[in-house]
């Protein structure tokens, strides 16, 4: 069964969805979010936080750590903010928050090309796919760049 878990940023102008990979981490391994409008607010530390592309996490590490050593025996000198996250332990649920609603009206229109031909829809699903991935790269999300 997977946990819908939803951290709202600090300044409380955005919430993300958060996928945790075999829920093998609980919810509360997210401590804070930060999104581009209030990660100045914060002091980042490497320590315990990810920056993905202006938006910060802050992980329980010992929580992190904690979970990692007994379910599944991993080094605990290996467990960082950016092993949880790029391992999707505990990482965004789509490539970048508010992805599912940025996507919706693309998406909207290459549905449309069903109805008049299959094979031009196909088509135009890969290069709009391809093309976002490309997008998502350039602009420095880290779950486009593992894509």
């Amino acid at each position: 069964m997977c946990i819908d878990v939803r951290k709202t940023c600090e300044c409380g102008g955005h919430t993300a969805q958060f996928h945790l990979r075999d829920n093998i981490m609980m919810p509360q391994v997210i401590v804070r979010l930060f999104c581009p409008s209030c990660q100045g607010d914060c002091s980042f530390d490497s320590a315990t936080m990810l920056c993905d592309n202006d938006w910060i996490i802050e992980y329980d590490m010992e929580l992190a750590r904690g979970l990692l050593a007994k379910k599944l025996q991993i080094d605990l000198d290996d467990v960082a903010p950016e092993f949880i996250f790029d391992k999707g332990y505990a990482c965004w649920q789509e490539m970048y928050p508010g992805e599912k609603e940025d996507i919706m009206e693309d998406r909207g229109k290459i549905i449309e090309l069903l109805q008049q031909d299959r094979n031009l829809y196909l088509q135009a699903m890969q290069d709009w796919n391809i093309e976002r991935i490309e997008r998502l790269k350039s602009a420095g999300w880290r779950k486009a760049q593992k894509a």
